[in-house]
């Protein structure tokens, strides 16, 4: 037996499909629709953290712009727990696409977002993106682990 999915779940894989099919486009309005004007960001790169709705949409716009066409992005288990007015979200998210450099991009990144609701908006107000890492090299393990695939 499943447990019947909230509608305010629903409404955030609704908020989730639409940021992904954002990305895929590079469209940074679309992709940050629905994040607060305060929003802080921890990223996987240097800065790590960005304040605010405006430098989110610098940070993507120079990151789509590293890009030579699409990039296709894959949700795997996305997992949300929301009652009316907050919630949170844990997902692992695979990147790949080709650079505009010549090379190409296959990443995995662990992403929490925790969003709230104000009226009938939900808002993202707090997103922390990480990559593990190898203690034995000190580098990032950024490719996708079999755990994963075909989950999502």
């Amino acid at each position: 037996m499943s447990t019947p999915v909230s509608q305010p779940e629903l409404e955030i894989r609704a908020l989730i499909e639409a940021w992904t099919q954002a990305l895929r486009a590079k469209d940074v309005a679309g992709r940050t629709a629905h994040y607060a004007d305060d929003v802080l960001i921890f990223d996987v790169i240097n800065p790590v953290q960005h304040a605010g709705l405006d430098a989110l949409r610098q940070r993507l716009a120079q990151w789509f712009a590293t890009f030579d066409g699409p990039i296709d992005c894959q949700v795997l288990g996305l997992q949300i727990t929301a009652d009316q007015h907050v919630a949170f979200c844990h997902s692992l998210q695979r990147f790949r696409g080709s650079l505009a450099n010549g090379g190409m991009l296959d990443m995995l990144v662990r992403y929490t977002t925790c969003l709230r609701k104000t009226s009938d908006r939900w808002a993202v107000t707090h997103e922390h993106a990480s990559t593990p890492f190898d203690p034995a090299t000190g580098l990032a393990s950024v490719a996708t682990p079999p755990s994963t695939a075909g989950r999502s």
